[in-house]
């Protein structure tokens, strides 16, 4: 017999996010669903070329990750779940993620928002694109209007450059 979630509304539950298998995350949130429970697995729309035609594929947002909402005391049903991996926590207590950041990323993502790489003070850089192409750096810090600024040694001196977000990547 199939563990039902909690009689409770399900909207005064707090959020957490799954470890799903890799390319598993339809799986993990139909098997969710059919216990009961309301996931959420962000996607965005990407056209792929394969040798012979163009198709349009759902990607995941966060890759090998999906958000429930459930009683963290009541965990089993969902870690026995199709594809579920665990639960990410910190000291193998599961955390519970704001409903404003879900909230955000359902907003996010309707406006076509798409993934991108998690760049923090002090990461070393690479650019991709432009004049600069193949220049690395480290990343001073965060500017306006969704810019970076990246600091690159040249003759063991330091420039900065500005740059849009989209032509660095982490390395």
């Amino acid at each position: 017999m199939i563990a039902q979630p909690s009689t409770e509304d399900s909207s005064a539950q707090p959020w957490y996010a799954l470890k799903v298998r890799t390319r598993s995350e339809p799986i993990a949130s139909q098997g969710l669903r059919y216990r009961g429970y309301d996931p959420f697995s962000p996607t965005y729309q990407e056209r792929r070329r394969y040798c012979d035609r163009m198709k349009t594929v759902d990607n995941p947002v966060f890759p090998g990750y999906i958000f429930c909402r459930f009683d963290a005391n009541r965990k089993l049903p969902v870690i026995s779940s199709n594809a579920v991996e665990y639960i990410v926590g910190t000291s193998g207590v599961p955390a519970p993620i704001p409903e404003e950041q879900i909230a955000h990323i359902r907003r996010a993502v309707e406006a076509g928002a798409l993934p991108a790489p998690y760049l923090e003070v002090g990461d070393r850089v690479r650019v991709q694109f432009g004049p600069l192409a193949g220049v690395e750096g480290v990343l001073v810090r965060d500017a306006s209007r969704g810019r970076l600024v990246v600091s690159v040694d040249l003759l063991q001196r330091s420039v900065a450059v500005e740059i849009d977000e989209d032509q660095v990547e982490a390395i």
